[in-house]
């Protein structure tokens, strides 16, 4: 079999691309060996965030008295919470699976392997094709925890089909995937116990976007320890021990279960690469701004490359990917500056552009302010007043180099800091947008004067 262009993986990476080089004439065949849907609505984005919304109602329950509501003390059914994420992920499911087998593609649903730089075997059939496009996405690493193995621990996948909530919980790590699920636990009955090796959560952003995150936590009730070395692990019987090193001392927790949140790594197992010579570095596919790998007609998109895994990256990147294998005399390339995460916790974390951290490893200069939410009107009139919103600029044209919020409804909020860079927008611009009050979008106004004031 020849096709113009041949995507493996069928999950939001490889859709976009595959749609993508089919609707600029390329005949495209799509393998992925099943389950159909890719890893944000099977395990990922779309069934954490909707179990997220039953712990969050139940938060705000138990907030009742403060907003002159008779108390309540509500219990959570675990089989209820998974039942209703089933139900909407079937829904979501059945719709992408309609979409791959739309007769604009071929869908070939075998485990495909290269044989050579321009050859995979598909089952039993060998596959040509003028450019691969790989978006197999990732799974969950395993980390060298002595005894871990043995003791036995439970993984995000896991969580989604839980029908009985355990007593207590050991979270192992502090990236978003480990802090969202420790809060949901926390919010629904279970003793949690969160420990991460950096100094603090989430610990690829600025330090003080996660304060405000730990302090909400250790206010729920959570047992937070950062700055952690993880030394092994036991099983009793009573659950599980972990033995972990902190501020000098050998400490131990123990819980009925434990939760192995430490990370994800791409996902390349069976596709030989090394048939293809396409190079890797750190388990992760090496790819440029055109997303070519070291092959020109081999691409890599999503997880599978390792640059930013989150969706609308992943989306972007196969386009990108889709429209270079069929018109490589027009090349695009992926345009990183707005690249942005969003947390769902309770504060929520959301960043786009540059962060301290980055401008400063990087020698950039540029300027900073903050405002805080316990002193702005809606955020109080919610009672929403953990966090801050953070801006910062170039010192010289006032251009927004970086964005973030920590605080109720950072995950919509960023997104118009999100238009104001994609549009190459100023704190002037920011500062001189009518913002209606009163609302929490008010906000983001704040810095921007206090930084038109900086530069004068």
């Amino acid at each position: 079999m020849d096709f113009d262009v041949a995507v493996i993986g069928g999950g939001s990476a490889g859709y976009s691309a595959a749609s993508t080089a089919q609707s600029l004439g390329a005949r495209v065949a799509i393998i992925d060996p099943g389950p159909l849907g890719g890893l944000c609505i099977l395990k990922g984005c779309m069934p954490t965030k909707t179990i997220l919304r039953t712990s969050d109602i139940m938060a705000l329950m138990r907030r009742a008295e403060e907003f002159g509501i008779r108390p309540v003390d509500p219990q959570a059914s675990l089989p209820a919470i998974n039942d209703r994420k089933n139900k909407l992920i079937q829904e979501f499911t059945d719709y992408r699976i309609q979409q791959l087998k739309d007769s604009r593609f071929t869908l070939i649903q075998e485990r495909a392997e290269f044989i050579s730089p321009h050859e995979i075997r598909v089952g039993d059939q060998t596959l040509k094709a003028k450019s691969f496009i790989l978006a197999t996405g990732s799974v969950i690493a395993d980390y060298p925890v002595s005894g871990l193995t043995e003791t036995g621990y439970i993984t995000s996948d896991d969580v989604l089909q839980m029908r009985e909530a355990p007593q207590s919980i050991i979270v192992l790590g502090a990236g978003a995937v480990a802090v969202e699920l420790a809060q949901f636990f926390l919010r629904i009955g279970v003793e949690v116990t969160l420990l991460q090796r950096s100094p603090h959560i989430l610990s690829k952003g600025d330090e003080d976007l996660a304060r405000p995150v730990e302090h909400r936590f250790r206010q729920e009730g959570m047992n937070l320890f950062t700055g952690t070395n993880i030394l092994r692990a036991e099983k009793n019987q009573e659950g599980a021990t972990i033995y972990f090193q902190h501020e000098g001392e050998e400490k131990s927790v123990r819980a009925q279960t434990i939760l192995q949140a430490l990370g994800r790594r791409p996902n390349i197992d069976g596709l030989h690469l090394e048939s293809a010579e396409v190079e890797t570095q750190k388990g992760r596919i090496t790819v440029d701004a055109k997303m070519k790998t070291n092959q020109p007609h081999i691409f890599a998109v999503g997880d599978v490359n390792g640059i930013h895994e989150v969706v609308h990256i992943a989306i972007q990147q196969g386009e990108v990917a889709g429209h270079n294998a069929t018109h490589p005399e027009n090349e695009r390339e992926v345009d990183d500056r707005l690249k942005s995460s969003v947390v769902f916790t309770d504060p929520a974390v959301a960043s786009v552009g540059l962060s301290e951290k980055e401008c400063q490893a990087g020698n950039i200069a540029y300027l900073a302010a903050s405002h805080p939410f316990d002193d702005h009107g809606k955020s109080m009139c919610l009672g929403e007043t953990h966090g801050h919103v953070k801006l910062l600029c170039d010192p010289v044209s006032g251009k927004v180099l970086g964005g973030h919020i920590v605080g109720p409804e950072a995950g919509e909020l960023i997104h118009e800091l999100i238009t104001l860079m994609h549009f190459g927008g100023t704190v002037k611009d920011l500062a001189g947008i009518p913002h209606y009050h009163p609302t929490l979008a008010e906000i983001l106004t704040y810095p921007a004067e206090e930084l038109l004031e900086q530069l004068g």
